[in-house]
């Protein structure tokens, strides 16, 4: 979908996690679409970081106590990205964290929007929420969740006190899966990592299917989702044209820095019960397990397509 369809010019647009990935991006399809956008941020800005157009307002951590007023003046729609993000192996403080930000704070700003009278507030969950694999079919947007760890149960968490708070005609919730883009963190980066470094993997043997999203991807379709009338009081699923395996990112990985993937084999079955050995088991089981995601509602009811193929995606994400 061209950023000139999304129709977001009247509108005023708060930001939260403005300064991520998700955030980034999206402020920067919104701003080319004509909205103006607020950006919530905790504390001041790197002026060398600041992204043209972006009115910034400071809020202090997002808890419960927050004081969203200044930041909801004149607003008429909500993306709310920010987020403690996910970690391989949580702490207590990390799953405390998990629940003050992503589940009081999502709650505490519905409650905010509520009372200031915005029209819609779209959140930005998480395909965890649906579960961890999809063995036999592709996840829908009416499963029922079954959230796996911490961040996903607290994303789903989060979700119901949306939904509780707001009328339907008010929220939007949208779960991606890994998203992928210039500034990627977690996973995706440490991936890209040994693949640079030349390393030896043992993958050439997975035959999995995994959906990942490209940032521009995800920004068009939370655009898309502020302004439809029939994204209200849904959830969408957002994935690009294309699964991969995990072969095939290697691959994809590698041919984006030209370089050749070094790829071995190595039995599933034995590559779980030697990672869950060194304590690397759940890192593992994300390689090896599918996930992969059923968007066409997003596209064939919303109009929104994938204007960004992965291998470009990719490379601009390794640039």
């Amino acid at each position: 979908m061209a950023v000139e369809s999304v129709g977001a010019s009247s509108q005023r647009v708060l930001v939260t996690g403005v300064t991520g990935l998700v955030g980034r991006h999206l402020a920067k399809t919104l701003i080319a679409a004509g909205a103006q956008v607020v950006g919530a941020v905790r504390g001041p800005v790197d002026p060398l970081k600041k992204i043209p157009g972006v009115q910034y307002c400071q809020v202090g951590d997002i808890g419960p106590a927050t004081h969203w007023d200044a930041a909801l003046h004149g607003v008429s729609a909500i993306v709310h990205a920010a987020a403690h993000a996910h970690v391989m192996a949580p702490r207590n403080s990390d799953r405390e964290a998990y629940r003050v930000v992503n589940v009081e704070g999502t709650q505490a700003l519905a409650e905010a929007a509520r009372r200031s009278g915005v029209a819609r507030m779209l959140f930005v969950s998480s395909i965890k929420v649906n579960g961890e694999a999809t063995p036999e079919r592709a996840f829908r947007a009416d499963d029922t969740p079954e959230p796996r760890d911490a961040f996903g149960r607290c994303k789903h968490e989060a979700e119901l006190a949306l939904r509780a708070t707001l009328p339907a005609e008010s929220w939007v919730i949208v779960r991606p899966p890994l998203v992928y883009g210039p500034g990627m963190r977690g996973n995706f980066a440490r991936m890209t990592e040994l693949v640079a470094r030349g390393w030896p993997l043992p993958f050439a043997a997975i035959r999995n299917r995994r959906t990942l999203v490209g940032v521009d991807n995800l920004a068009d379709l939370i655009a898309a989702a502020l302004v439809h009338s029939r994204a209200a009081g849904r959830v969408w699923l957002a994935g690009d044209r294309d699964d991969v395996s995990t072969p095939e990112l290697v691959r994809a990985i590698a041919a984006a820095r030209g370089m050749t993937a070094r790829l071995w084999s190595c039995p599933p079955a034995l590559l779980r019960q030697m990672a869950s050995v060194v304590g690397r088991g759940e890192e593992i089981r994300r390689l090896i397990d599918s996930l992969y995601l059923d968007s066409t509602p997003a596209r064939e009811e919303l109009g929104w397509a994938p204007r960004t193929p992965f291998a470009h995606g990719l490379q601009a994400a390794l640039a």
